[in-house]
């Protein structure tokens, strides 16, 4: 459990979840068809060759999970959305409506957002989700554990108290207006989807994909227990909170995603997978 998961992008799984879908449909998105050259005219000196048996034109993956055309709010055609690299404004307007001023500016980073978003929601279910693209801002105190007896460490029982004003704040977002939100912002996280590496891939698709990898995420019984990671060289850590990992082997080796969750506490982690399967069920169809 390293630096990278010590702090709060679990507010993606829910938050981007609930921030971001589709108004054009995936048709939208499909590439153009290529140019087909025009064929030389035959010479007079040779017989005509046999044409060559055409290429199989590449597939893109059937869509899974096609996302509906958002509520609109007002009679009329919806206002277009911005281009891409300009959206940060728009994109932070909406939020503030949704979430709250104030909860936008505690919480989320709003430069590149929608990059941001989908970077770390493609990451949660991956071994490391870095901290230079997670839209959300880190976690207030530092991570806690405690000594028993034995010298075994384990998370501290007030670790998770770190997290309650996020978790109280995701639990208080109205899901279906979320969604409808995700629903008209859908084209620009779809772009930056395929400009991350995923062309003709549907960003939908991952993140459902995504959110049911952290629902299954099972529930502690009882407290983790963590190693403190040693540093080697002449030079001290001044910051081991950040050197912490899970001890059980099958824990550390967990999708960055999963280890957030577990780090949040048992009760805040069956709370937030509660709001994940709201969400995920407004977003694909049974």
């Amino acid at each position: 459990m390293n630096r990278q998961t010590s702090r709060r992008p679990i507010l993606i799984a829910a938050l981007v979840a609930l921030a971001v879908a589709g108004y054009f449909g995936w048709r939208y998105f499909q590439p153009a068809p290529a140019p087909v050259a025009p064929a030389a005219a035959p010479s007079a000196a040779a017989p005509e060759a046999p044409p060559a048996p055409a290429a199989p034109e590449p597939t893109s993956p059937a869509i899974q999970h096609p996302v509906e055309a958002p509520v609109a709010d007002t009679a009329g055609e919806p206002a277009p959305l911005p281009a891409l690299a300009e959206s940060d404004e728009h994109v932070s307007t909406l939020l503030s409506g949704l979430l709250g001023r104030k909860n936008v500016l505690t919480f989320l980073q709003l430069d590149g957002f929608v990059r941001r978003a989908v970077a770390t929601v493609d990451n949660l279910a991956r071994s490391q989700a870095p901290v230079m693209v997670w839209p959300v801002n880190p976690t207030p105190q530092r991570f806690t554990t405690l000594r028993g007896e034995n010298g075994v460490e384990t998370i501290h029982p007030d670790n998770s108290q770190r997290y309650a004003p996020l978790v109280q704040m995701i639990e208080s977002v109205d899901t279906a207006r979320a969604v409808n939100l995700y629903r008209g912002l859908y084209p620009l996280f779809q772009q930056a989807y395929e400009e991350l590496g995923f062309p003709g891939r549907y960003f939908n698709d991952r993140l459902v994909e995504v959110l049911d990898h952290l629902i299954a995420t099972p529930v502690p019984t009882g407290p983790l227990t963590v190693t403190l990671v040693e540093v080697k060289g002449s030079v001290p850590s001044t910051r081991p909170w950040v050197r912490y990992e899970l001890a059980d082997p099958a824990l550390e080796s967990q999708s960055a995603g999963r280890k957030m969750l577990l780090r949040t506490g048992p009760d805040h982690q069956r709370r937030l997978q509660a709001k994940l399967k709201d969400i995920r069920q407004r977003l694909a169809r049974p």
